[in-house]
């Protein structure tokens, strides 16, 4: 197939490259056109035609737009700033405390959440298993839990896990999984 295709492409290629009309050549007896005088383009001197104005208005303008008000939030805080952490992971505040960390995130992610702190020490062999810290959501906006018997200055990475995580409309699944960057307790 790949081969008619080929063939079919090199027999046209001729015919765009003259065009549908005969391509005769010009010959000595044949004649050409000759310039005229003057310039290709023409221009007609005269008077320019006055550009329309936007209106004038005196005293107010009419509103563009009707008032808006806003609807009252459930608690103040709903109204934490979280950290951008793209479309795929659960923002996260992370304090570190003594010997641990203090970790908040907001409560849209389902009602029981799952949360560790893994140590960044190089570790020969199998890894350790993390030791997972259940946590549920309540009735606030945001949920929060304390991480502590940890190293202090020890590099750790806060993993954070949505079980539950509820489904979308299309049946996709909600954000799931939250991962900090490397953080150290006090």
């Amino acid at each position: 197939m790949r081969g008619r295709s080929f063939a079919l492409a090199l027999a046209a290629l001729p015919l765009c490259l003259t065009g549908c009309g005969g391509a005769s050549t010009p010959s000595a007896s044949s004649s050409s056109p000759t310039p005229t005088a003057g310039p290709w383009v023409l221009f007609d001197s005269g008077n320019p035609t006055p550009s329309a104005r936007a209106p004038r208005y005196t005293g107010s303008r009419p509103a563009g737009l009707p008032p808006v008000s806003f609807l009252p939030t459930d608690a103040a805080s709903c109204t934490v700033g979280w950290p951008d952490s793209g479309q795929v992971l659960i923002p996260m505040n992370i304090t570190p405390v003594a010997g641990g960390f203090k970790i908040e995130w907001p409560s849209a992610y389902g009602p029981t959440y799952r949360v560790t702190a893994v140590p960044q020490g190089l570790v020969a062999g199998p890894q350790p298993e993390p030791s997972w810290q259940t946590v549920n959501a309540g009735s606030g906006c945001t949920v929060s839990t304390t991480i502590t018997g940890l190293t202090s200055g020890a590099p750790y990475i806060i993993w954070l896990d949505a079980p539950d995580t509820p489904r979308d409309i299309d049946g996709s699944r909600s954000l799931y999984s939250g991962k900090s960057g490397v953080v150290k307790p006090l």
